[in-house]
């Protein structure tokens, strides 16, 4: 299951015990899938700089940080200082997605670019080979809690087919409405890190709610 990783999000999370939901899944998780959300890109406010400098003194959790925010540039180095590890930013949000991987990639930090469902996922195959994560929205940005988009089996197989074209190592992320029911489906379609909320957070067992959503795309 090596290539197999689940990010749950915090999103998810109840804020009144943020460290305790997140030490139940450090130990089983491969990242911490953080929701930056600014209001104006997407129709939400999340949370943004001070949080990850707070959680970032307790666990040594890889943050992949999702950026959900317009201007983008204007923020790489301040979540970068704040203990990202990964900072993936919407291609619908930054003029010049060359000149920012270059910057993430300059402050020693992995760099993904997102896409929204309503977006062709071709927007993004210009990139492939030079940020380290594709995450393809299955979800409309915003909001957790939402269902997977059925349509996004295809647009997962249109990039896959493109990446292992290519050769490169791009991993396809995707969130939004990850389940057991349907996380094998979509790892057949290409996908290999998966951003789950709801389906890890809500759980009884955060920790083995993890393992399970492995263990399901692995099944026969």
């Amino acid at each position: 299951m090596k290539d197999i990783g689940i990010a749950p999000s915090i999103l998810a999370a109840d804020f009144g015990y943020l460290m305790r939901d997140i030490k139940a899944v450090e130990n089983n998780a491969d990242y911490l899938h953080i929701d930056v959300m600014d209001g104006h890109y997407v129709n939400n406010i999340s949370f943004g700089i001070p949080v990850i400098q707070s959680i970032r003194k307790y666990t040594d959790m890889k943050f992949f940080t999702h950026l959900m925010i317009t201007n983008p540039e204007q923020y790489i180095k301040a979540f970068a200082d704040a203990g990202s590890d990964n900072i993936t930013f919407h291609v619908e949000c930054s003029e010049d997605p060359d000149a920012l991987i270059d910057e993430i990639r300059a402050l020693g930090k992995s760099a993904g670019i997102s896409v929204h469902p309503d977006t062709p996922v071709e927007k993004v195959f210009p990139y492939i080979g030079k940020v380290d994560i594709i995450l393809v929205m299955t979800v409309y940005p915003g909001f957790g809690g939402q269902g997977y988009l059925e349509s996004s089996d295809e647009r997962i197989r249109r990039l896959r087919k493109e990446i292992d074209d290519r050769h490169a190592d791009t991993v396809i992320s995707v969130d939004g409405g990850v389940c057991a029911e349907n996380i094998k489906k979509i790892y057949e379609a290409g996908a290999r890190l998966f951003v789950a909320g709801s389906s890890v957070f809500h759980a009884d067992d955060p920790a083995a709610a993890v393992d399970e959503l492995k263990r399901c795309c692995t099944l026969s």
